[in-house]
């Protein structure tokens, strides 16, 4: 199994599924509601009887009040198109081994895509900094997952982040409705990404931010003479942290509720994701959620 493919997130995530909140356009008939109307589970309306149409679906006891041909017409459920993206800039190099924000991302984006091609849906990768390093199309094979992990173990952090342009960028370029999962930890300007996260909902994807975050960027647990090295080109800088922490806390909290609070506003899911906590307890206190809320 891949490096990315964990047998125990895998198991937790399939049994609770990932099904879509909101209607999305997919390209074939799938589990999903879909703003195209057929003949399938649930009614919405009916509509004139034209020649052509098959006189099974004609509502004969509608006929019987009106005198007039009428088909009922019903909400077809269908696939979706999920995207998700991966921030690759140098700030998502922090922690070691499984605290490490990029391998905690890359791990939870392999684990999302196995999940949705598993469901017989399909996901585009797309990994970016301050540009889009690496692009994978959209597909339902199951082929693809070898081909997003491979992605994955390939790409090194490295440059900042500039997530607002591009996710403007992508909302101009995906035309049909599904989901966008932004996995970041969001170090660039709150109100642009914000901006760009409500241009996406705008065009009515269904939008989810996975804020991952470092235990110490959220606690700053430091202490003694520590150098700060600033991974998107901060100077170096020699503190005591314990003199630093409330005035950092107080900041950080500012962000992290300022992030927060757009998103709740704009109809985005926003899951914080804390390296220290297993994937396989975050991402399934996530999906529960979705399951508990139930489609929108």
């Amino acid at each position: 199994m891949p490096t990315y493919l964990k047998p125990d997130v895998l198991a937790r995530a399939e049994s609770l599924g990932l099904m879509a909140k909101q209607v999305v356009e997919g390209l074939r008939v799938g589990d999903h509601k879909s703003p195209y109307k057929g003949f399938s589970v649930e009614f919405v309306q009916h509509r004139e009887y034209v020649p052509g149409d098959d006189i099974r679906h004609i509502d004969w006891k509608s006929y019987g009040r009106s005198e007039r041909y009428t088909i009922k017409q019903y909400e077809q459920e269908t696939n979706y198109i999920a995207h998700v993206l991966v921030d690759i800039s140098n700030s998502m190099r922090y922690g070691s081994r499984e605290t490490n924000k990029l391998e905690y991302a890359k791990l939870l984006a392999a684990s999302l895509s196995y999940l949705i091609i598993r469901q017989r849906d399909s996901v585009a990768l797309r990994v970016f900094n301050d540009a889009w390093a690496a692009e994978l199309p959209a597909s339902s094979q199951l082929g693809h997952i070898n081909a997003i992990t491979h992605v994955l173990e390939e790409t090194q952090p490295r440059d900042k982040t500039r997530i607002g342009p591009l996710l403007d960028e992508l909302a101009d370029r995906i035309s049909r409705r599904g989901l966008v999962f932004l996995i970041s930890d969001c170090f660039d300007d709150p109100e642009t990404t914000l901006a760009a996260l409500r241009h996406l909902r705008f065009r009515k994807h269904e939008v989810i931010l996975f804020h991952v975050l470092h235990q110490d960027e959220v606690e700053f647990p430091l202490d003694g003479n520590i150098r700060f090295i600033g991974l998107e080109g901060f100077e170096e800088l020699m503190s005591r942290p314990h003199l630093l922490r409330p005035a950092y806390l107080r900041a950080v909290n500012r962000y992290l509720a300022a992030i927060q609070k757009g998103c709740d506003g704009s109809g985005v899911d926003y899951v914080r994701m804390v390296t220290n906590r297993p994937l396989v307890v975050s991402l399934g206190e996530y999906l529960v959620r979705r399951l508990q809320t139930g489609r929108r």
